[in-house]
């Protein structure tokens, strides 16, 4: 399904001001939650931007969303795609409309409400000060801050941290966080058409590769609570994923490939 003309991508006709955030939400099934998600964060006072982009959600979440436009039409954007196409490709084709709007200030965000958008404040704070280049919302820096999950998930998730530092040395307990916000010069030194990673190990390339161009990492402590609406998308396929991208990284910056 082509997305809507609000959010044409092909033009800077409309760009933002230099200062202005955008806060992508990758959507599939979350009808339950995009109301709720969508007004918080377009109530916080930094006057954000918010993009959608949704998956074929055969459950309505695209046709909730412009329901929403008609409140925030110029501050809700939305892009839906004809299925299935993963979380990487996702973010990446949100990260360049972000770069043609001209937004500075480009954040993820999940759609289930594990992230608290009042959050978002505290994420863009570093990124605006000029403290950091990538803010990433953490929920392992000073302590382990996970509500709701069995421990079989927070051991398999703490334990992808310390794997993951052990072979890239990484300097992120949070190596698979997907609450970040990125200063535009971050993306624009990014060649995205390298980045392949699809599942959680996309967010570990992105902070990878962020990193290895000298950019300034930062973790933002914050609270992750687990959906209490929809269904996970965690699977073994992206665990098997992230597993061995990390190897791969390690090889291709060892090999001069990255």
């Amino acid at each position: 399904m082509p997305a809507s003309p609000s959010t044409s991508d092909s033009t800077d006709a409309d760009a933002s001001p230099a200062d202005r955030a955008l806060v992508i939400i990758p959507t599939y099934n979350e009808a339950a939650n995009i109301e709720t998600v969508v007004e918080q964060t377009l109530a916080l006072p930094e006057a954000l931007h918010a993009l959608i982009i949704d998956d074929g959600s055969p459950d309505g979440t695209a046709g909730r969303v412009r329901t929403l436009q008609e409140t925030y039409p110029d501050r809700l954007h939305l892009i839906e795609r004809a299925g299935k196409l993963g979380l990487g490709t996702a973010y990446k084709r949100g990260f360049r409309f972000a770069l043609r709007r001209g937004y500075t200030f480009i954040c993820e965000m999940d759609a289930d409400l594990s992230h608290n958008p009042d959050d978002l404040s505290r994420l863009i704070a570093p990124v605006r000060a000029d403290r950091a280049d990538l803010a990433i919302g953490s929920r392992y820096v000073d302590g382990v801050r996970v509500m709701n999950w069995p421990l079989s998930r927070l051991i398999l998730s703490y334990g992808a941290g310390i794997y993951t530092r052990a072979i890239t040395r990484l300097p992120v307990y949070d190596v698979t966080a997907g609450f970040k916000c990125y200063h535009r010069r971050v993306l624009e030194a990014i060649d995205l058409g390298r980045v392949k990673s699809n599942g959680y190990s996309f967010q570990v390339e992105m902070k990878y590769r962020a990193w290895k161009r000298g950019f300034r990492l930062v973790e933002v402590p914050i609270v992750f609570t687990e959906r209490t609406e929809g269904q996970s998308k965690m699977s073994k396929q992206i665990v098997r994923e992230a597993a061995f991208k990390v190897w791969e990284l390690r090889l291709r910056d060892l090999f001069g490939k990255l």
